[in-house]
């Protein structure tokens, strides 16, 4: 289901990508770092990965800015630039410890996870390590259960 899912997900980008406006690097740099939620957040993700000497810098900058999903975007965007993004390891671990969205402290963590996978190996923070996940069968919830009940 989750390869379903990525494979829909990676679609879609593709699809946004062919859609792209055609705006250069340094535009889309410009609109990431404006006040708009919504331009900066597709700036985010549509930044070239193959010029990380001048979008890495930006991406770092993005996780400082006021709107969530712009800095949740800049540090999914960071973990693609893997170990061209070792400058962003200081702001990605603040945003992991620090930022007020848990969505973005958990993209930050990913991140770290892919840029030095050594040095911050990915456990989700929900998993419990060591304790082997057993679904609850036979409960049954609604108004069903709770008429048996009385």
């Amino acid at each position: 289901m989750r390869v379903q899912t990525g494979l829909v997900l990676l679609l879609c980008l593709l699809a946004c990508v062919g859609c792209s406006n055609g705006k250069s690097t340094d535009e889309l740099i410009a609109d990431l770092k404006s006040g708009k939620e919504k331009e900066g957040v597709f700036a985010a993700r549509t930044l070239p990965g193959g010029d990380a000497e001048k979008v890495v810098p930006a991406l770092i900058e993005g996780l400082r800015h006021r709107g969530n999903d712009i800095r949740r975007s800049a540090a999914i965007k960071l973990g693609g630039f893997r170990e061209q993004a070792k400058d962003a390891i200081p702001a990605l671990q603040k945003a992991e410890q620090n930022d007020g969205d848990a969505r973005v402290r958990e993209a930050a963590g990913i991140a770290l996870s892919r840029i030095d996978p050594e040095q911050f190996p990915y456990t989700p923070k929900a998993a419990k390590v060591g304790v082997p996940y057993t679904p609850k069968v036979g409960k049954r919830s609604g108004v069903a259960s709770q008429k048996k009940k009385r």
